[in-house]
């Protein structure tokens, strides 16, 4: 992680990546499809989406979740840098010379061999597997949910899950936020865990940085008039007499939101706290 000489308040508090792990500056064209913005407006022009705006121009890379050209090796070309993630990605060659990009595990290097398989293979990082193949106790990340729709949990920088256990056609997988739950193990994921373990201790230092992000500034429901948000108006610092809700009236602060019951019976225990 990198410090910075305080020479301006902006950077006294402000830390960043170093990028060793990064061995190429610019993508692959191939791979590079442009990423329209839309400032949190629909088609009419109506903000839906609040404090959205700006942001550095970038491209999206096409990255590969399934993971689905099986028995073909492939070597780890380059090691690069993802605007649109927090994660590291691998530019991968395959034998037969096609490139993708994948979600980079940690201890990946350039030069590697990584393989996908439908088979028992050895349980290296980078390798993808069914989770039938996979030993109990075993890291994992980009699961899949359901069977060759590509990997859809664990994929933010430094997160891993853990393979818990197999029962039947179901295996329990004991995710980041402490939550169990059943998957297929006809599913495939990814041993290792997830790259750039440094992203959760990096300190944005100052406003403008979160601009480049496309953040907007966020302001206070209170600082409203009550026609604009559920907390606004009183006299003063008034709080509104009320249990924080969202602008639309949902309470806030641990509420339960979650609606999906065709999925409950998946999930064996809910995640911490």
């Amino acid at each position: 992680m990198k410090q910075y000489r305080p020479t301006t308040s902006g950077i006294r508090f402000r830390t960043g990546h170093e990028f060793t792990d990064i061995t190429r500056d610019t993508p692959e064209k191939s791979l590079l499809v442009t990423f329209a913005k839309t400032g949190g407006r629909n088609s009419n022009g109506h903000t839906t989406s609040r404090f959205i705006g700006g942001g550095h121009k970038k491209r999206y890379r096409i990255i590969d979740f399934k993971r689905n050209k099986l028995d073909v090796p492939a070597s780890v070309a380059e090691i690069e840098y993802d605007p649109n993630r927090t994660a590291r990605l691998a530019l991968l060659h395959y034998a037969d010379g096609t490139k993708t990009y994948i979600v980079a595990p940690t201890t990946l290097k350039q030069g590697d061999k990584i393989l996908s398989s439908d088979k028992e293979i050895d349980i290296n990082v980078g390798n993808a597997l069914l989770l039938k193949n996979i030993p109990t106790g075993t890291s994992i990340y980009n699961i899949e949910l359901k069977p060759n729709a590509g990997g859809q949990m664990v994929r933010s920088a430094g997160c891993m899950a853990q393979l818990m256990g197999k029962e039947g056609k179901y295996g329990q997988v004991k995710l980041p936020s402490g939550e169990m739950r059943k998957v297929l193990l006809t599913c495939r994921a990814t041993v290792g865990q997830v790259s750039n373990l440094d992203h959760e201790n990096i300190s944005i230092g100052k406003a403008g940085r979160v601009r480049w992000m496309g953040k907007r500034p966020h302001n206070r429901g209170t600082a409203m008039n009550p026609v604009d948000h559920p907390h606004g108006g009183g006299h003063g610092r008034d709080h509104g007499g009320r249990h924080p809700v969202s602008p639309t009236g949902v309470p806030t602060k641990g509420y339960k939101t979650r609606n999906n019951k065709a999925t409950d019976k998946f999930i064996i225990r809910r995640r911490r706290g």
